[in-house]
């Protein structure tokens, strides 16, 4: 078993900037990569970022890419979500993954555990 929790989330105006943290705990030397996802009410959850552990290789959404950068830490066993220049299109609810297994990462369905969420509001 894996334990995700995430921090960070917040209400800022856009341009601002805010940073997402998940710690993770538990079976963690199993897992292949680190996962964020949102979900904004009334619409489906949506990959945002992604990360493998070992070699740090990054993936982006469209929508994030250039804006939003995704680190790591595997002493901490955290995994970051630096978020710049928000707009409040990026307002939902963000949620970390862990996937165990070598999979496609930008699919919900690939990851086997799911943080709690944290909300992020970005007001105009």
């Amino acid at each position: 078993q894996v334990q995700l929790v995430e921090s960070g989330g917040g209400l800022v105006q856009a341009g601002d900037s805010l940073r997402l943290s998940c710690a993770a705990s538990g079976r963690t030397f199993s897992n292949y990569a680190m996962g964020w996802f949102r979900q904004a009410p009334g619409k489906e959850r949506e990959f945002v970022s992604a990360i493998t552990w070992i070699y740090g290789m990054t993936y982006y959404s469209d929508s994030v890419r250039g804006r939003f950068t995704t680190s790591r830490d595997n002493v901490q066993k955290t995994v970051y979500l630096q978020m710049n220049r928000l707009k409040p299109e990026d307002t939902a609810v963000y949620y970390c993954a862990a996937a165990s297994r070598r999979t496609d990462v930008t699919r919900s369905d690939s990851y086997d555990y799911w943080g709690q969420g944290t909300q992020v509001t970005v007001s105009s």
